[in-house]
C-alpha cells in the first residue's frame, strides 16, 4: 500500500502530524452538517473550486486562514466530505485535512488518486461528534501532484470491500494555495 507520506520519514512525519494536530484543533472550526462542514470565518477569496476562509478564533491575536472545498459523492447524497488545507500556527508546515462523515471505516485509512494514479493512503487520526478527521503534512510531492492535477477522488470505506470514491475539483489549488495567507 502506497502512503501519501514519504516511506523513509513515516514514524516521524506521523508523530508530527498527531502533535500537529493537537496544536492546530484549537484554530478556525470546522462544524459538520449532514453533507459537509461549514466554516466559521469569511470568504476572502475563490479560486476555482477552493475558497479561502479566514477567521480570528477566540484567543488568537490574528487571523487564521485555510483553503477549502465541500464535495459530496455523486450517487451518496449523505456521503460528504470536506478538504481543508492550512498553515501551522508557526508557518513550518502545510497540513491537509479532511473530513469523513461517522460511520466510514477508520482502519482502511482515506484513499486518494490524482488524475487516475493512485497515490495512496492516510490515516485517520481521530474522531469527533461532525465527523473523522484524516490529516498529512503537505510535503513537496504531494503538493506538487494536486497544483498540476486536474482532479482527485477521495476514497472512504464503509465495508473492507466498499470503497465510496468522492471526487474533488482541483481547478484553482495551485492559486489558492499560492493566496492562502
Amino acid at each position: 500500500m502506497n502512503s501519501w507520506l514519504s516511506r523513509t520519514g513515516l514514524s516521524r512525519t506521523l508523530a508530527k502530524v498527531v502533535v500537529l494536530a493537537a496544536v492546530s484543533c484549537g484554530g478556525l472550526s470546522v462544524t459538520g452538517q449532514a453533507n459537509a462542514a461549514q466554516p466559521s470565518g469569511t470568504v476572502k477569496s475563490t479560486h476555482g473550486a477552493w475558497s479561502i476562509i479566514c477567521d480570528t478564533p477566540a484567543g488568537a491575536t490574528s487571523e487564521q486562514c485555510v483553503m477549502m472545498q465541500n464535495v459530496v459523492a455523486e450517487d451518496r447524497p449523505e456521503m460528504g466530505l470536506s478538504v481543508v488545507v492550512l498553515r501551522t500556527a508557526d508557518n513550518k508546515a502545510e497540513i491537509l485535512r479532511v473530513l469523513a462523515p461517522l460511520g466510514v471505516l477508520l482502519p482502511n485509512g482515506l484513499g486518494l488518486n490524482v488524475d487516475g494514479k493512485d497515490i495512496g493512503r492516510a490515516y485517520f487520526v481521530r474522531c469527533f461528534q461532525d465527523g473523522c478527521y484524516a490529516e498529512v503534512i503537505l510535503e513537496k510531492p504531494l503538493l506538487d501532484t494536486l497544483k498540476t492535477g486536474t482532479s482527485a477522488t477521495f476514497i472512504v470505506f464503509q465495508t473492507p470491500e466498499e470503497g465510496i470514491g468522492i471526487p474533488v475539483d482541483l481547478k484553482g489549488f495551485a492559486e489558492g494555495f499560492a493566496a492562502l495567507p
